[in-house]
């Protein structure tokens, strides 16, 4: 067993420099719009690099070093988005766990000017791990083309920001080794309810990179269990 798991860890190794990926479409009802129409443009939407550091800027929406002209598109609450997955191959390839995030830009700011920060950031999805005490660790995430979730029903009006992270967990043995995978897009939420999205995150602070579900080691020993990086969903279930 011990031999197996190091050779699956070491073309885990073979493979980290490629089977990168972006999230270039956002999806709006069945329909995937044009790339980077309301999706910021993201640094690595040419190399499709992944981000590392979990204390720079970039791990909030990764656009840094480009030009911020991203459109912002009108989705009904408790209506379902998404986003493609585009890259080599074009699929979630790496094991790895899935969040989705929200933040909703302060009143009389437009969202396209928006930076982000702050304690802002909401989760309203995500795609853990599957254990059995040991035996097995899977990652559903793995081989998505893309991801579809519902903006809650309670999500007051209001323009957000949606941003989506893959981790890649297949070389995080050691710090700073997950790789993120991330993209922001840019919506106004109509037809809203009244709730109190929570708890709030800012990016960057929400990881340090030692939480037990990005410095993993998920080949040997196989975790018995996962614990999924980030706040509870909200709204709870």
């Amino acid at each position: 067993m011990k031999a197996f798991s190091v050779i699956a860890a070491l073309a885990a190794l073979a493979a980290k420099v490629s089977a990168h990926y972006t999230f270039p479409q956002l999806i709006a009802g069945s329909s995937a719009t044009t790339a980077w129409q309301y999706v910021r443009e993201t640094n690595n939407w040419q190399d499709l690099n992944p981000q590392t550091d979990v204390t720079t800027n970039d791990i909030m929406c990764y656009d840094s070093a480009m030009s911020g002209t991203a459109s912002t598109m009108s989705v009904a609450a408790g209506s379902t988005v998404g986003f493609t997955v585009d890259g080599n191959p074009s699929n979630l390839y790496h094991p790895g766990v899935l969040n989705v995030y929200m933040a909703q830009a302060p009143s009389g700011t437009d969202v396209a000017s928006w930076d982000g920060s702050g304690d802002v950031w909401f989760k309203v999805y995500q795609i853990s791990a599957v254990t059995d005490g040991g035996s097995t660790i899977t990652f559903p995430a793995t081989g998505l083309t893309q991801v579809t979730f519902p903006i809650p029903a309670e999500t007051p009006s209001g323009q957000y920001l949606i941003r989506v992270e893959h981790i890649a967990l297949h070389v995080a043995s050691s710090y700073g080794g997950a790789q993120f995978y991330i993209a922001c897009g840019q919506v106004e939420v109509t037809g809203g309810g009244s709730g109190t999205p929570g708890p709030l995150v800012a990016f960057p602070g929400a990881y340090t990179g030692n939480e037990p579900g990005i410095l993993i080691n998920i080949y040997y020993p196989i975790p018995a269990n996962y614990t999924q990086p980030g706040p509870a969903v909200w709204p709870a279930a």
